[in-house]
């Protein structure tokens, strides 16, 4: 039996590869060669390309395609009817298969609902892209982008927070988690985690409910 959950209305072709603990939902097709790590979860209508690689613990909500030459770091989110693309310039007659460009999703970014990432770019780390924005050109990370065709706004923390006025010395402290971040050369980066560290638990589930679990079970 696999370690991973597939609903029986879905279709996993002979060569994918998924990782333990990943779900995935009604009317969805994996096709072979595609890589998928572990704790994902795929929505209703989803399909994954040949030679999509996708990291752990990312969330792909209803009705999103991901074309090979797409690359997809851990913790990345997918909002529902979100598009990816794999060509520049498509047509119907000519072949272009040896032309797809790779598209970067990097750890940690959202990408909202009904959003359009064009490819052969990169979306940097917990970079956040608001629904309906169409992105065209490489995102830094912790940017938030919004609107057609998307420019950045402001910077968003881990938490998904916009960060707001800064103190005396250029930090902006995230409401919920109360990381501190400081912007450097159009730069932004957190102080307190680097970018490639996951979040702590308590961090990542809300830490009076982490305390809750702890407490009950004895720790």
């Amino acid at each position: 039996m696999p370690d991973y959950y597939v609903h029986e209305s879905s279709y996993i072709d002979e060569g994918a590869t998924i990782g333990a603990g990943t779900k995935i939902w009604h009317f969805s097709h994996v096709m072979s060669g595609a890589a998928i790590g572990e704790r994902c979860s795929f929505g209703q209508n989803c399909v994954v390309s040949p030679g999509v690689v996708i990291g752990t613990n990312v969330k792909v909500q209803n009705n999103v395609s991901i074309y090979e030459g797409t690359i997809i770091e851990d913790d990345v989110f997918l909002g529902p009817s979100c598009v990816l693309t794999n060509v520049t310039n498509p047509r119907s007659q000519v072949l272009r298969k040896a032309l797809y460009e790779t598209t970067l999703l990097k750890r940690g970014c959202s990408i909202g609902a009904n959003a359009t990432v064009v490819c052969g770019i990169t979306i940097g780390r917990y970079a956040f892209v608001a629904a309906g924005a169409v992105v065209a050109r490489d995102v830094p990370d912790y940017a938030l982008m919004v609107g057609v065709p998307a420019r950045q706004k402001g910077w968003m923390s881990r938490h998904g927070h916009l960060l707001k006025t800064s103190d005396a010395e250029g930090v902006m402290v995230c409401p919920e988690s109360g990381l501190r971040y400081k912007e450097e050369a159009g730069c932004l980066r957190c102080l307190d985690l680097d970018e490639e560290t996951p979040l702590p638990p308590e961090m990542a589930i809300g830490k009076e409910f982490y305390d809750t679990i702890k407490a009950k079970s004895g720790e």
